[in-house]
């Protein structure tokens, strides 16, 4: 069902996005996942980059009034968010999430191809805490040519299907391991 996969998605990254494990997300959270990406590279620029656009993220959250009076978002109400701000928008999208990728992207590039290798790819979801079997898989599945590498065409192809595709089966639902994440 569209609703369940779109929440099952969305569900996973709130999540992951709780880094204190309270059941909410605030400012702080997203400060320190913002912290957790910026750790995967040594270069200033993209660290800076990384923690800007997961501030942009909470800062549109909060334009849009999904934080309640004590500045906390439960669960529901960020996966309704997601779903009226970022899955039903692609300039949204754009705006919130591709920042991060084009950071990513630049920080994981060591070789400064354009395109990522599998290796570089898994570490990159080893350092978030997603098992190199279970990224390998997803690489395999994102490299829709076969080539070994992932471009950074396809790295944002990826993520606008996990965010925007309905289709399970889609490659980009495929990013975090399965078409449907478990948190």
């Amino acid at each position: 069902m569209v609703h369940d996969s779109t929440e099952q998605k969305f569900t996973f990254l709130f999540t992951w996005f709780d880094r204190t494990g309270d059941g909410h997300l605030t400012r702080d959270d997203f400060q320190r996942i913002g912290e957790v990406f910026a750790a995967v590279t040594p270069d200033e620029s993209a660290k800076s980059a990384l923690r800007a656009a997961f501030m942009i993220w909470w800062d549109v959250l909060g334009e849009a009034g999904v934080p309640d009076a004590q500045g906390r978002i439960g669960p529901q109400r960020f996966v309704s968010a997601m779903r009226s701000h970022v899955a039903s928008d692609a300039a949204t999208l754009e705006r919130l999430v591709m920042p991060i990728v084009d950071a990513l992207m630049r920080a994981l590039d060591t070789d400064g191809s354009g395109a990522l290798t599998a290796d570089e790819y898994v570490r990159l979801y080893d350092a978030l805490g997603i098992t190199p079997a279970v990224s390998g898989a997803a690489f395999r599945r994102l490299d829709r040519n076969g080539s070994g590498t992932l471009t950074h065409e396809e790295f944002r192809a990826a993520i606008e299907e996990f965010y925007l595709s309905t289709d399970t089966e889609a490659p980009g639902n495929w990013m975090l391991g399965s078409p449907l994440p478990s948190g």
